[in-house]
């Protein structure tokens, strides 16, 4: 399961972690993100113990941290590698598109 994360823990989740990180700003109420959830929760499961790490964070009770990284629209999917983003994507996308990356990512 993707781990959820806050604006008080996404410093040490995920600009300190070791491995890549996909991190996936969504909202309840929104309804592409209630489509693509159940695709992130698949590639949480799906790579488990492998050297990534796939986050969630609720806009709506972190609003520091998408404010920070510029998400406008969501869901929001960013990359992030080394504490630092490398990739963005905006809108629903496919399983195997974002497994590629981070595979890309990982490798």
């Amino acid at each position: 399961m993707a781990k959820e994360v806050t604006d008080s823990t996404f410093q040490g989740e995920v600009l300190e972690a070791k491995e890549p990180v996909l991190v996936d700003f969504w909202a309840p109420w929104c309804g592409p993100c209630r489509v693509l959830g159940p695709i992130v929760e698949e590639l949480a499961k799906d790579n488990e113990g492998k050297p990534v790490k796939i986050v969630k964070m609720n806009i709506d009770e972190n609003n520091d941290t998408p404010s920070k990284y510029g998400v406008m629209s969501i869901p929001t999917l960013i990359f992030f590698k080394g504490g630092q983003p490398v990739d963005q994507m905006v809108g629903v996308q496919d399983k195997t598109v974002l497994q590629q990356k981070l595979n890309e990512l990982a490798g």
